[in-house]
């Protein structure tokens, strides 16, 4: 299972979350937990326009978990909302039933699919989007 899934492309983007810090003033901030596997997604906003500007994140857990993380803080920005709420349902799907489709908006989260075959993993893929939808969900409850 460890070279299926930890295969050179999960590898670089888990990499450059060593780099990965938070924001000192987000627009919103959610920190979400597995309690299962240990893995931990702080995910900071900051929008404007009706776009995300700024991604900050910290990824405690393992590399599918750091790796999404990295994609979504590189990704992220100049994105509407929906169209993050779009690419997290697509992860979802791709993940759970057709994992040829994992790079359909984000080239990198093809990496991705060879979690599919490991359902116990999923939420280590889908815990940073999670954390990401939360604080998006936090933003627009605050400026209705």
């Amino acid at each position: 299972m460890r070279d299926e899934l930890y295969h050179q492309a999960i590898l670089e983007l888990a990499k450059r979350a060593r780099q990965a810090s938070r924001l000192e003033t987000p627009d919103a901030s959610v920190t979400v937990d597995n309690p299962l596997c240990g893995d931990r997604v702080s995910v900071d906003l900051r929008l404007a326009d009706g776009r995300v500007r700024e991604v900050g994140h910290r990824a405690r857990g393992c590399l599918l978990c750091q790796a999404a993380a990295v994609a979504i803080a590189e990704r992220a920005p100049g994105e509407t909302p929906d169209a993050l709420r779009e690419v997290a349902g697509a992860l979802g799907n791709a993940i759970a039933r057709a994992p040829e489709t994992a790079g359909q908006f984000w080239p990198e989260l093809a990496a991705f699919a060879p979690v599919h075959a490991h359902k116990s993993r999923h939420d280590c893929v889908l815990l940073p989007f999670d954390a990401l939808l939360r604080a998006l969900d936090q933003v627009e409850a605050e400026r209705r």
